[in-house]
């Protein structure tokens, strides 16, 4: 019987020898390629040190900040003053992330002032956040634990750093949400005023309905300004409405919500969109196709491109009618021409070409 002493160990004459458990190894002894036994080199061990990633919870008054891998975390008034102090502290941290949610603007002021500084940043959508809190059993929702939260995204995930908008584009942004805004509740006083009987009421809601419209001209005016008063966003126009089915208000929705068109690969843009359909598979199970998630107000305007052209028979239109005859559902072929539209649109912003008939 053969038994394992640790080398170089004294070992009592008639003592029992130490035998090491089964599929251990030796006592004393270091497995090269094993985990404990793997030594970093100097150079893998400043990169581990680098690694620190930052989660930060946005409110309406302060910002909360979690650390990881160290865990440290503290909190900061959201104003001028403390998105500057917190810029400083993570500049002098060098962190590898900072993730934070987009909540509804709040984030504008935090990402901007970071994204000066030169840190690495990245804005999310708070669904991602949420999902990933419960796929890791944090069902609990404070301040804090947020922060913590979404750092351990960063870290576990990474999201790709992106530029944040410049002021202008993000001036932009606000006036085509505003016009989309004005021309909803347009829509919906529109509808009211058509179950109304009382003339009385329905003055009112005409006055209600030619303020919004003074409102929105207005609104108009400002975008077209905007546009106009841009080279760069001049000659993006330019180029989008060159595609038929493609108007000024499409193009400069485009132009304000989806700043990475022109940039991205194909298959990116029609992610990104929300255009791409998503497998569901299960073994031997083949489930339907469908899209999910993506902007849905570049996703709005793509489609009412697509009715415009089919029924004024423009280029695209014989992508569907042949989807159509090929036996594919109406909704099925109308997301096929959104994702080639699309895949048009960001390939004459990449090669900066306008629309040229086959």
């Amino acid at each position: 019987m053969f038994v394992a002493v640790a080398e170089g160990s004294p070992v009592a004459p008639g003592a029992a020898k130490p035998v090491p458990e089964l599929g251990a190894p030796s006592v004393g002894s270091v497995i090269p390629n094993g985990r404990k036994g793997r030594v970093a080199s100097p150079h893998a061990q400043g990169r581990e040190a680098n690694q620190m990633f930052v989660g930060i919870d946005v409110s309406k008054d302060r910002l909360d900040v979690h650390l990881r891998p160290s865990g440290d975390a503290f909190a900061v008034v959201r104003d001028s003053d403390g998105v500057e102090t917190l810029a400083a502290r993570l500049a002098a941290l060098s962190p590898m992330l900072i993730v934070l949610e987009a909540t509804g603007g709040f984030e504008t002021v935090v990402a901007a002032g970071l994204a000066a500084a030169g840190l690495p940043l990245a804005v999310v959508n708070p669904r991602q956040i949420r999902d990933f809190a419960r796929a890791t059993g944090r069902l609990a929702k404070t301040d804090p634990i947020d922060a913590a939260v979404i750092a351990h995204f960063a870290e576990a995930v990474r999201p790709e750093v992106r530029p944040v908008a410049s002021e202008e584009a993000r001036a932009l942004g606000e006036l085509v949400a505003r016009r989309r805004q004005l021309i909803e509740m347009m829509t919906a006083e529109r509808n009211r005023r058509r179950q109304l009987t009382t003339k009385r009421l329905i003055k009112g809601v005409d006055r209600v309905l030619a303020t919004l419209q003074a409102q929105l001209s207005e609104v108009e005016i400002d975008i077209d300004d905007a546009i106009r008063g841009s080279p760069a966003w001049r000659e993006k126009e330019d180029l989008l409405t060159s595609v038929p089915g493609i108007g000024p208000n499409i193009a400069r929705t485009l132009i304000a919500e989806l700043p990475e068109l022109g940039s991205l690969g194909r298959h990116q843009i029609a992610a990104l969109v929300g255009v791409a359909p998503f497998n569901r598979d299960s073994g031997s199970m083949r489930g339907r196709r469908c899209i999910a998630g993506g902007r849905t107000t570049v996703r709005s305007a793509l489609y009412m491109s697509i009715l415009v052209t089919i029924r004024r028979s423009l280029p695209l239109a014989s992508t569907y009618h042949r989807l159509r005859a090929a036996g594919k559902p109406a909704k099925v072929a109308i997301v096929a021409c959104m994702r080639k539209l699309i895949t048009i649109l960001n390939a004459i912003l990449r090669d900066k070409q306008p629309w040229q008939t086959a």
